[in-house]
């Protein structure tokens, strides 16, 4: 791995999104409009937001930014882009560790727009700090980046990286603890959650809207950067030139 390629890389890919703004708008706008609209949904109900505002921050970022970066991956290779810039010194863990710094970089801004669209508008009751809040947004959005480009390497098309979702993704949302509480699940599910990143992510959030500081919130952070750091492995190891 070298750091100069990744960071070409990653400043590459900035500026290829500076010109697409309609995937600007997916990443930092979208996330803020279905908190707003789910604040809406639920305006005359007190306490819903409050109860599933959290989760929801974990759950938006991450699904945008597994659509955008598993897409955008897979057109680098249909393209021919990626098979020519393989025949140069970058190497695939350049690569993919470029892609992750770039979309690192709209993770945090994406962060701070939903967060504070979440807090300031919808009225997000928060009891813990905002910048944890943050934290896990941003590494959840990470996560949905990993997974985006590992779910790249075996698509052959825009549309099959769309149906990893029901693989990678939807299993996730529903046993994540968003539609019930993972102690109350059967004793299966419940172990299957365990193994699930999203699980993790949304255990940190609850913690951090709720006051809880410490292992409460860093600890399922950690497990979910770990996922983290295994899919970008996994997807460097499994990187082809071209899809054919």
């Amino acid at each position: 791995m070298n750091g100069t390629r990744m960071l070409s890389t990653a400043v590459r890919v900035l500026a290829q999104l500076r010109h697409d703004p309609r995937s600007i708008a997916l990443m930092l706008v979208a996330p803020s409009f279905l908190v707003g609209l789910f604040a809406w949904l639920f305006s005359d109900q007190d306490g819903v937001f409050d109860r599933f505002g959290g989760p929801i921050l974990a759950l938006f970022p991450f699904i945008v930014m597994f659509l955008v970066t598993s897409i955008t991956t897979l057109r680098e290779r249909r393209s021919g882009t990626l098979e020519r810039l393989l025949t140069t010194p970058l190497g695939k863990p350049d690569f993919i560790l470029g892609y992750a710094l770039a979309f690192g970089t709209v993770a945090l801004l994406q962060a701070v727009i939903t967060v504070s669209f979440a807090v300031g508008v919808c009225g997000l009751t928060v009891d813990g700090p905002l910048w944890q809040l943050g934290l896990v947004a941003i590494v959840d959005a990470l996560l949905g980046t990993a997974l985006g480009l590992l779910a790249s390497a075996f698509a052959q098309t825009e549309f099959q990286a769309v149906q990893f979702m029901p693989v990678l993704v939807f299993p996730q949302i529903i046993l994540g603890g968003l539609f019930m509480p993972r102690d109350r699940m059967p004793d299966v599910l419940f172990a299957i959650s365990d193994w699930l990143p999203l699980s993790h992510a949304i255990d940190a959030i609850d913690a951090v809207t709720s006051g809880d500081d410490g292992w409460d919130v860093f600890g399922p952070l950690c497990v979910v950067g770990a996922f983290t750091v295994g899919a970008l492995v996994l997807a460097s190891l499994t990187l082809r030139r071209r899809t054919r």
